[in-house]
């Protein structure tokens, strides 16, 4: 079978990039993937990517490039639709590029990775082949005018995948998509190859783009409270972002320019969890929590917010991790605590954490998805005998009207000739 994923930029770090990669590499175990990457910026992906694995970059961006000289990149894309958040970096070249790709292409399979690439993908995917849509954000971060354009593309493609189960019962209930099977499968991580943290080092960690969703003040603001009860232990932060400046000054303001430390970007970040003890999540929302299954194939336990959508259907309460309120930094700071207060606990919890992240391992996930490969055909069938039942349903009763008038001149008509005879 061969498989084509539909990625924004292959050449980039990001969730999406690196779950796409590790779910590629899975499925060329047996199959031939292909990775289209609709723009690159850069030589070589920042990412490794399975060399089993075709790379197709559409269009260059790098200044220098043929690309950016054609009179179709400086125009504004069409076909990518423009409530979606990163409309600004399309125009027509990839538009024309991506259909001419899509209509032609032998795939078997295609994956569509973000909501402009699902359009793509419903408006010029072959209807012959299995059409995909991922949903790596959640139904409620789309803005209410990119849903109203998302849906009747999403009807007629095949099926929809979210990251879980509580976003995909949201697209069940709000944007029902007659024509496609919606479903929750999870992100993958691969093992990360490195000793799992043995729970000794007097650590907490977390790890993402400093934006104000990932709560980081509040994340600091709790630890302030644990470092007056266990000064000796540290927080680092890993991740850049805009709210580099303002979290460096909470931290100057609080006091804990030797607690906390704002660490950088770091890819890969398992290295880096495996020197923790704990790995602290703050923030108000995710769309699933990479980096707790991250932390957890490192046998870290993860002390997360209850937030939508992804935390507590990855962490198992008391057992691998715990959850806490969102927003509350008192609640986050006793988890945080307990975790240190206890060792052997603590210990044991990064033990199961490391059993339980299993289930996030590529191999299985791979697996699910190939059985959604085998499943579809079948749907589809059904889908399509609903479909000619409920046109040969319609039908009569569209046209009792215009019956209805023939009759009615058709009786006039012999009653006049009766009359003429």
């Amino acid at each position: 079978m061969k498989i084509a994923f539909l990625l924004h930029n292959a050449y980039g770090i990001g969730g999406t990039i690196r779950t796409t990669f590790n779910l590629a590499a899975a499925l060329a175990d047996r199959h031939d993937v292909e990775i289209v990457s609709m723009m690159r910026h850069r030589e070589n992906p920042r990412l490794t990517i399975d060399p089993r694995v075709t790379l197709v970059p559409l269009v260059d961006t790098r200044p220098d490039s043929a690309d950016t000289r054609n009179p179709l990149y400086s125009r504004a894309a069409r076909a990518f639709p423009a409530a979606e958040t990163q409309h600004r970096h399309y125009n027509r070249l990839i538009d024309v590029r991506a259909e001419k790709l899509l209509r032609h292409h032998d795939a078997d399979v295609f994956i569509g990775t973000r909501p402009g690439l699902n359009v793509y993908l419903a408006r010029f995917g072959p209807r012959r082949a299995l059409r995909i849509a991922q949903e790596h954000l959640s139904h409620d971060r789309h803005s209410r005018w990119l849903r109203a354009e998302l849906a009747p593309h999403y009807r007629s493609l095949d099926a929809l995948v979210t990251t879980t189960e509580a976003d995909a019962a949201i697209y069940r209930a709000r944007m029902p998509l007659a024509g496609a099977h919606v479903l929750a499968i999870p992100n993958s991580v691969p093992d990360p190859l490195l000793p799992p943290s043995d729970g000794t080092a007097k650590t907490v960690a977390a790890a993402g783009r400093l934006s104000r969703g990932k709560r980081y003040d509040l994340l600091i603001d709790a630890f302030s409270k644990v470092a007056a009860e266990h000064p000796d232990w540290q927080l680092r932060i890993y991740g850049g972002g805009p709210e580099h400046e303002r979290l460096a000054a909470l931290i100057g303001r609080l006091g804990l320019g030797d607690t906390v430390h704002l660490m950088g970007a770091r890819s890969p970040i398992e290295p880096e969890f495996a020197k923790a003890s704990v790995v602290a999540v703050s923030s108000d929302a995710e769309s699933f929590g990479m980096t707790i299954v991250e932390a957890m194939r490192c046998g870290v336990p993860v002390v997360s917010t209850d937030c939508p959508l992804g935390p507590a259907e990855i962490i198992r309460e008391k057992a691998d991790g715990l959850l806490v309120p969102v927003g509350d930094a008192n609640a986050l700071a006793q988890a945080l605590c307990e975790l240190i207060e206890d060792e052997p606990g603590r210990r044991r919890m990064g033990t199961t954490a490391l059993h339980n992240a299993a289930r996030f391992a590529p191999a299985p996930i791979a697996h699910r998805y190939e059985q959604l490969f085998a499943a579809l055909p079948q749907a589809r069938a059904k889908r399509r005998e609903r479909q000619h039942r409920s046109i040969a349903f319609r039908v009569p009763f569209r046209c009792a009207p215009y019956l209805t008038v023939a009759l009615r001149v058709a009786i006039r008509v012999r009653r006049r000739m009766r009359r003429t005879s």
